[in-house]
């Protein structure tokens, strides 16, 4: 097989350039596609991403890790868009993985129209995933990594202060940045919370090969919503993969450290499922 190439490509999203990078080993034959979707704070080339799209690009698939327009991240990880990240909303990100898709399957990327789509989620990304997944009929296989269960992350407490203040103060340990998220997030949930946005309404939705992969010592995202998006998924073929003795993002780091046996397990299985369920 041979080795996969990359290229850089941008499409308009909802507050911004949407910039994606696509790893693939053929750009003249049709192949299956998986889109790598990161969450908050998070983006294209945080840590695993660029290890996990290698990885699935080599497997024969064509590999799409992209910034969504609210990381408020340029292309060298630097967050040097602070209004983007401020304005950011869950909403927003469905819009933007929307046009992805429909970039991709129109050919737009510089390959040809995928024979089969799957998505990866980390996160909120992997909430984002579940929800795009439940109405769009052209992905055929969904891998969430430490997928938030709702789009409900804050106390009443902290929401009052939100309100009051007009922006929640959100610190970035590894560069001292404090960026402030505005009230678009808040208006956003609030709206949408129950409808659009509802997480285990559209759990119980899917009907593809799902596998839900979470550390059982998860410090950001309990473990036990991953058993509840996993029960939400009555009509569907999802299995659970709890993987003990390790966090939020499987021992990876940012900038990457190198790999742990723990993010090796969800790296071979993640590949395993895309490769088994899109040939």
């Amino acid at each position: 097989m041979s080795t996969p190439t990359l290229t850089k490509h941008t499409v308009p999203g909802v507050l911004g350039p949407i910039l994606l990078d696509v790893r693939s080993g053929g750009r003249a034959t049709p192949r299956p596609a998986v889109l790598v979707l990161h969450g908050f704070k998070g983006f294209k080339d945080w840590g695993m991403f660029p290890v996990l799209a290698e990885r699935i690009a080599r497997a024969g698939m064509t590999a799409v890790s992209f910034n969504l327009s609210g990381s408020g991240v340029d292309d060298g990880g630097d967050f040097s868009f602070p209004d983007q990240f401020g304005h950011a909303t869950f909403s927003g990100d469905l819009r933007d993985l929307d046009t992805v898709v429909v970039a991709l399957s129109e050919g737009g990327l510089g390959v040809p129209t995928p024979t089969s789509l799957g998505i990866v989620g980390h996160s909120r990304g992997g909430g984002a995933a579940v929800l795009h997944t439940a109405y769009d009929a052209r992905v055929r296989a969904l891998v969430t990594w430490s997928a938030v269960g709702s789009v409900a992350r804050w106390s009443p407490e902290e929401i009052a202060q939100w309100r009051a203040d007009g922006s929640l103060p959100i610190a970035n340990a590894r560069t001292g940045q404090v960026l402030p998220l505005y009230t678009d997030a808040l208006d956003d949930i609030e709206e949408n919370g129950a409808g659009s946005l509802n997480i285990a309404a559209a759990a119980a939705q899917i009907t593809i090969p799902w596998l839900i992969v979470h550390g059982a010592e998860d410090e950001t995202v309990p473990a036990h919503e991953a058993d509840a998006l996993a029960k939400a998924n009555r009509r569907g073929d999802s299995q659970l993969l709890r993987i003990e003795g390790t966090g939020h993002t499987f021992g990876a780091a940012h900038p990457f450290q190198g790999s742990t046996p723990e993010l090796e397990r969800a790296i071979d299985a993640t590949v395993a499922w895309m490769g088994r369920h899109l040939a």
